[in-house]
């Protein structure tokens, strides 16, 4: 037998499939790992224990509906992504309802640490207002909850600042 022999054609074959398994296998590998270790997929802080308490807040929305309060926001876009709120709340009886303590919780959905909450002064029969401005353009959820009289009155809207 001669030590010059050559391969037979196509020897290289299996090598072209062991070859793509392993990009195949180095592309799950990488997207598993970025996977993992960006988004834990928990949007909300406390999960399990809002769940747990969602009967007390269908039973706080059935008290606040029986309240049967007239409730009027006002949103009105300023400069420098500026927003002047205006909430006026009205009793069964069609009266402003004084005597209350009113924050606003304006949260930023699509970006962390920009969120404030801030405290409406009164400023007519049932009428509380705050003008703020705001870190950055956009969408913003604000929560309005008055505490001082019956039951803590909640409100959420979601608003565009320019």
């Amino acid at each position: 037998m001669d030590m010059t022999e050559q391969r037979k054609p196509g020897w290289w074959y299996p090598y072209i499939f062991v070859g793509g398994f392993m990009v195949v296998l180095m592309v799950n590998l990488t997207m598993a790992y970025f996977a993992n270790s960006t988004f834990s997929g928990i949007s909300t802080e406390r999960p399990y224990e809002k769940g747990l308490a969602f009967n007390q807040t269908l039973e706080m929305a059935r008290k606040q509906e029986a309240l049967n309060w007239a409730v009027d926001v006002q949103v009105e876009p300023a400069a420098n992504h500026g927003a002047h709120i205006t909430i006026t709340y009205k009793d069964a009886a069609g009266h402003g309802i004084d005597g209350m303590e009113v924050k606003a919780l304006f949260v930023r959905p699509t970006a962390k640490g920009h969120d404030r909450e801030v405290r409406l002064a009164p400023v007519g029969p049932g009428t509380y207002a705050t003008h703020q401005e705001l870190p950055l353009a956009g969408v913003w959820d604000l929560t309005l909850l008055a505490t001082g009289k019956e039951i803590p009155y909640s409100i959420l809207r979601r608003i565009v600042v320019p």
